[in-house]
This record gives structure tokens, sequence and C-alpha cells, in this order.
């Protein structure tokens, strides 16, 4: 490079800046995913708990739903 050029100093100038933005942009973006990554593991484990409630709730339902049922059929007649 200082064969070819006569003034090689901007063209070096110009690659550090370039070599330390794109370091920094990286490290934004691995921060930036490591962010996604951690909301993205809250809501699966919301979603999962939201899951297990709701299926121990309709459980709930067709277990009263049955026993009423039965309680309706199973009634002596007057």
């Amino acid at each position: 490079m200082l064969f070819i050029e006569s003034k090689p100093w901007p063209t070096l100038i110009v690659s550090l800046e370039a070599i330390f933005l794109s370091t920094f942009v990286m490290i934004g973006q691995n921060r930036q995913a490591a962010f996604q990554q951690a909301k993205a593991d809250h809501d699966f484990t919301e979603q999962e708990l939201e899951l297990k409630t709701n299926t121990q709730l309709t459980r709930e339902i067709d277990r009263l739903t049955v026993e009423l049922h039965n309680r309706l059929l199973d009634k002596p007649a007057q």
C-alpha cells in the first residue's frame, strides 16, 4: 500500500474507521439479539403457563358439567 499510494494515511484512517464502526454495529446487533431471545423465552414461559391454566379450567368445567348432567338424569322421579 505504501508503494501504490503516495499518501496512504487517509485510506488507512478510513479503513480503521470502518473496522471500528462495523465492530460497534455487530456489538449492537448481538445485544439486540440477546434481548430478543430473552423476550422470546419469557413469552414462551408465559404462554406455557396460560396453556396449563386453560387446560385445568377446561378439565374442571368438563368435570362439573358431567357431574351436573349425572345429577339431573339420576334424579328420582316424583
